[in-house]
């Protein structure tokens, strides 16, 4: 706390997505159906699995607890981005912010565990299948969710002490729509190649890391799907692999694209249109991908219907 001491700055202006007035309440409603998407998209996922027996396997297992990242994740951010709509200054405490910004690397950290975790699912379901209930016994499955959020944890501390040692001296307009690492880094008074360095060697450990373990993942299951001979056994063990295909790329490709690079090649201006993408659109995407492309799920809003019809 001996940082919010030495800086003069109590709270931020979150600048918000555009400083257009003819834009604010489009997008406001625009958003708003965003987030109301997201919410009934993984709600509905976590109550579908957790009412459905048939569904209680590792791999729904971790589907439903990157359902309920999404969610949690969604409501760290949105609900403030939309008072910049319709607010003429969104102000938040440091107090608030930084509690913000923790969060907001809690959770990113743990969808890219949650989604290396069901990498690593669908590599022993498809290489190792006589050995999957135990290898993938409800023990280890609970082991690697503690691992998920243990981890995040630790690197969302480590983020939070970063900006802790950093000084606002004046200014406190932050160019984004949330409380994010690199708008704040650009608006300390005492930012150094230190903490910018600090950023990136966490950032690569969160990204690359559990990119690394999906490419493995997928590079021995490639291999398995292609000794296998015949047409329908590979069209069934890509299927079940190409919904979490789909949300690894769309999660990993946006989150990499804002991190990993110079702020030279890519304006704040402009990095804060493109992180929309991975705070707001994949979290909303995601229940859509695992139920339109999934059989299972299918069937179990199908029983879930019936059932209602029938009562």
């Amino acid at each position: 706390m001996a940082a919010h001491n030495t800086s003069s700055v109590t709270e931020f202006i979150l600048a918000g997505l555009t400083d257009q007035a003819r834009l604010q309440l489009p997008l406001f409603f625009l958003f708003l159906a965003f987030y109301v998407v997201t919410m009934v998209g993984n709600l509905g996922l976590i109550i579908l699995i957790g009412l459905n027996s048939h569904l209680h396997t590792p791999m729904y297992f971790f589907l439903f607890n990157l359902s309920l990242i999404d969610f949690s994740y969604s409501s760290t951010i949105i609900p403030k981005m939309l008072m910049s709509f319709v607010l003429k200054k969104n102000i938040i405490s440091y107090t608030g912010c930084m509690t913000q910004l923790f969060f907001f690397c809690f959770f990113v950290i743990s969808e890219c565990l949650i989604l290396s975790a069901m990498a690593y699912d669908r590599y022993v379901a498809i290489c190792k299948p006589l050995l999957y209930t135990v290898t993938m016994s409800p023990q280890v499955c609970l082991f690697l969710l503690l691992g998920v959020y243990g981890i995040s944890v630790l690197g969302s501390l480590g983020y939070l002490v970063n900006m802790l040692f950093l000084t606002f001296c004046a200014e406190n307009l932050v160019n984004h729509y949330m409380c994010d690492i690199l708008p704040l880094l650009e608006l300390s008074c005492n930012n150094s190649y230190t903490n910018t360095l600090v950023v990136f060697i966490l950032a690569s450990f969160g990204i690359v890391v559990p990119f690394v373990i999906v490419f493995l993942s997928y590079g021995f299951i490639l291999s398995s799907i292609f000794h296998i001979s015949s047409t329908e056994g590979r069209s069934k063990a890509f299927s079940t692999c190409s919904s979490h295909i789909i949300a690894v790329s769309l999660f990993f490709a946006s989150g990499a694209f804002m991190y990993l690079k110079p702020p030279s090649i890519l304006p704040l201006d402009q990095g804060k249109v493109s992180s929309l993408f991975y705070t707001i659109v994949v979290p909303m995407l995601n229940p859509l991908i695992y139920s339109l492309r999934n059989k299972d799920v299918k069937l179990a809003v199908k029983k879930c219907f019936s059932r209602n019809i029938f009562y």
